[in-house]
């Protein structure tokens, strides 16, 4: 079951554009799962399929985690930054510039 359940919310990630972000809760109500973000952030960590931009999810606060830091410690911000995401002084995303509001 739960590969149809991540498979939803990897579905609902692939539509964020480059430049923006969601959160684990938009994107488990997206998928229509709305009580789902933490089983959000279990399939973003154990996705292996790079055409899911996992990194451009981020906590209800714009916090990066440290799951996405394969590579080095601030890889996830350095995927955003490149790709143009803001970020304000606390080292969160700027949600109010960066959330993706998906058309319906």
């Amino acid at each position: 079951m739960s590969g149809t359940v991540f498979g939803a919310f990897y579905d609902v990630v692939r539509r964020i554009p480059a430049g923006s972000v969601s959160t684990y809760g938009q994107v488990a109500r997206l998928a229509g799962m709305p009580r789902s973000a933490r089983l959000v952030g279990y399939a973003m960590a154990s996705c292996q399929d790079p055409t899911v931009p996992c990194h451009r999810v981020v906590d209800r606060f714009g916090g990066t985690k440290a799951a996405f830091d394969t590579f080095a410690p601030g890889t996830q911000r350095a995927l955003l930054e490149a790709e143009g995401v803001a970020f304000r002084l606390d080292g969160t995303v700027d949600l109010e510039q960066c959330l993706w509001t998906p058309e319906s």
